[in-house]
């Protein structure tokens, strides 16, 4: 038995905020540090033009479940016909219990439950978990699905330039939801994953509030990164579980339908692409609209690109990860 990808469906709160939106609330609440940053930096460096920022009454869970509701509806079916979630993402409504306690009781499922944590390769690490379970022939229908909030921890507050560029990556960030129903099939489905991590590097980027380390510290509730390290982390050891997926199958990128690649900053994608030798149209590129949805990102381009006819039943999606900590991976289906 195999494991295909039955469904998927994003949610972005409404409110949007551009990056000029973004440059003057830091430039407001850094002034009496006399720090102001350079004028349309943001969306110089990173392409991103608008993100997306949650209600005050929202929370990762509520994000989650906006999404699994429509896709629910949209395949007729109920939360009493699930019989696994997994609740794949960075961010949590509580650190306990587990976030998708909270995503069944608000849904009404009933089933098993439990959470997987990964940064941005959090959304797709349950994709995999979800079909190894089906392929084992414990579950049948699992709902993967993750709420993205990064919108609360952004540092607005900056004392110097220093402090502005280790807080940068928090204002390419954008809130949103995902959902992904994985049903057991006799055929099709998922025919490849990969995984790889470079752990050594898990300090590049962090969130360090709430774990033993900084349990209660608001200094350590914001984002911290170095997105040059990060990048060099990837581009040395990126490439080849890529370029290995391709030859272990016989294909190539034009063989699908589409690419899907976790997006940071337009610059950083196309090298990414470049040195891949993705062609361009098969690419699904949401950020310069949404921002870095985390690992809501890689379900929003490809419910994005089944909402455009640009990939359907029978054909075969890429998914490519790329996460802090660090982690890569890379998924090939057959819708």
């Amino acid at each position: 038995m195999r494991a295909r990808i039955a469904g998927v469906t994003a949610y972005l709160p409404e409110r949007t905020v551009t990056s000029a939106e973004i440059e003057a609330r830091v430039a407001a609440e850094s002034a009496h540090h006399g720090f102001r940053p350079l004028p349309t930096i943001v969306e110089r460096m990173t392409g991103i033009r608008t993100r997306h920022v949650m209600r005050a009454d929202q929370q990762a869970s509520d994000l989650a479940v906006e999404a699994a509701r429509t896709l629910l509806a949209d395949r007729g079916a109920a939360p009493r016909d699930l019989d696994l979630l997994i609740f794949g993402s960075a961010s949590q409504d509580l650190i306990e219990p587990a976030t998708a306690h909270i995503v069944a009781a608000k849904l009404g499922a009933t089933c098993p439950v439990f959470d997987v944590k990964n940064a941005c390769n959090s959304f797709l690490n349950a994709v995999q978990i979800a079909e190894a379970l089906i392929r084992t022939g414990r579950h049948e229908r699992v709902l993967v699905c993750g709420g993205e909030t990064p919108s609360r921890a952004i540092r607005w507050n900056v004392r110097d330039r220093a402090q502005f560029v280790d807080a940068f990556a928090g204002y390419t960030l954008s809130d949103g939801g995902a959902a992904m129903l994985v049903e057991a099939a006799p055929d099709g489905g998922i025919f490849y994953r990969d995984f790889a991590a470079v752990s050594t590097a898990w300090d590049i980027g962090t969130l360090p509030a709430g774990g033993s380390m900084h349990p209660r510290d608001p200094e350590f509730s914001y984002f911290s990164g170095d997105g040059r390290r990060l990048k060099d982390v990837f581009m040395a050891n990126g490439p080849e579980i890529f370029v290995t997926a391709l030859e272990k199958n016989g294909l190539t990128w034009d063989d699908f339908a589409i690419v899907a690649v976790h997006q940071v900053t337009v610059p950083y994608l196309e090298v990414l692409r470049s040195v891949l030798e993705i062609p361009a149209d098969k690419l699904v590129v949401t950020l310069p609209e949404h921002g870095n949805v985390a690992s809501v990102t890689l379900p929003l381009q490809l419910a994005t690109a089944m909402g455009e006819g640009r990939c359907g039943s029978g054909d075969r999606v890429a998914l490519i990860g790329l996460a802090g900590g660090v982690s890569l991976g890379v998924l090939f289906a057959e819708l």
